[in-house]
């Protein structure tokens, strides 16, 4: 049979209490280092699990926050998730990670899955633009905080990089190395990062006086697969662009493998990408000229503040705090992070 707290109280000679506090992480400055060290080795001992359930109904908190992310096989998703945890376990809340599967679908039957288990507080990264059934469960009351795209019909916090702002440094990066015929590779425009992305490599092109060509913009999705298909349908087109603005690092990683499988010549020597999203690997690929470095990090560090403020909001409405978050015209309040442009 397993031990109770009682048991472990008996063995250390304290109250209940007092071992429920000291086992408590978000409670425990009330309990002296020494103390939560001692009862924390005995319980230990004993083989006792704290009921986190029962806690749970008690409290009316779980200690728990729930982030939702479109696919794992994204490198920057996976940092952000890293950057949010790391916030969130310093403060002694625990994550639970989702996937939508880069779908609505899918996406509202994980919301609705993780309201079901009452968790205190969501992190998403939308899988498109359509943003109502977020809001509702919002409107229910769970905490919400968008990550890296922001949606229409909702009116939640985000944070985001400027994607703008970097795909328009990015090109123009490319511009002043002398190249002129610049395409735009990738994009699912359902995501406002994407449509963020292209505006800002119309910008530079505007600024500079160049029109583009329409095979120039090749959008379609934001995969490793889709990648490799633009890339195809580029070198097939008979008119290759001298250099590329990749949408995301998996639709760089398709174009790269692409033109590696392509015989040495002309189409495929002259390449030259900058593409969105730093990796470990990104200066072995060997069409790289320019990467725009999202601080993937820094943007879940700061997404994991926010959500604990909202949720410390919910339980004392008087101590509200918007910060340096700007409502936007989508009617979310969005904080912008820079983005750096970096030669691998």
């Amino acid at each position: 049979m397993g031990k109770t707290i009682h048991d472990v109280a008996v063995a250390a000679g304290v109250s209940t209490a007092t071992v429920s506090r000291a086992l408590s992480r978000d409670s425990c400055e009330r309990v002296s280092a020494l103390t939560r060290a001692r009862i924390a080795g005995i319980a230990e001992e004993l083989g006792y699990r704290a009921n986190h359930a029962a806690r749970s109904l008690k409290k009316r908190s779980t200690m728990t926050v729930a982030v939702l992310v479109p696919e794992l096989t994204n490198d920057f998703f996976m940092e952000v998730a890293e950057g949010i945890e790391r916030e969130l376990d310093r403060n002694g809340y625990t994550m639970l990670l989702a996937v939508s599967l880069n779908s609505v679908e899918e996406e509202k039957k994980r919301i609705s899955a993780l309201a079901d288990r009452t968790v205190d507080g969501m992190v998403v990264i939308p899988s498109a633009s359509v943003g109502d059934h977020l809001q509702v469960v919002a409107d229910r009351g769970t905490p919400m905080v968008l990550v890296d795209r922001i949606v229409e019909g909702a009116e939640l916090d985000a944070v985001v990089s400027d994607n703008e702002d970097g795909a328009f440094k990015l090109t123009k990066a490319l511009i002043a190395d002398g190249f002129r015929r610049i395409a735009f590779v990738g994009g699912d425009l359902t995501a406002s990062s994407a449509r963020e992305r292209l505006s800002g490599y119309a910008r530079a092109l505007a600024e500079a006086g160049i029109t583009p060509e329409p095979g120039w913009i090749c959008l379609g999705g934001m995969r490793v697969e889709d990648g490799y298909k633009r890339m195809e349908s580029i070198l097939e087109s008979g008119s290759v662009p001298e250099a590329m603005v990749a949408v995301n690092l998996l639709i760089h990683l398709g174009m790269e493998r692409k033109l590696l499988e392509t015989p040495a010549g002309p189409r495929s020597t002259a390449a030259v990408i900058a593409g969105f999203d730093e990796s470990g690997y990104t200066p072995f690929l060997p069409a790289c000229r320019y990467i725009a470095a999202q601080n993937s990090t820094g943007i879940g560090k700061r997404a994991g503040e926010r959500i604990l403020e909202l949720i410390k909001e919910k339980k004392d409405p008087g101590k509200k705090k918007d910060g340096e978050f700007q409502r936007e015209n989508a009617g979310n309040r969005i904080i912008r992070l820079p983005v750096t442009i970096i030669r691998p």
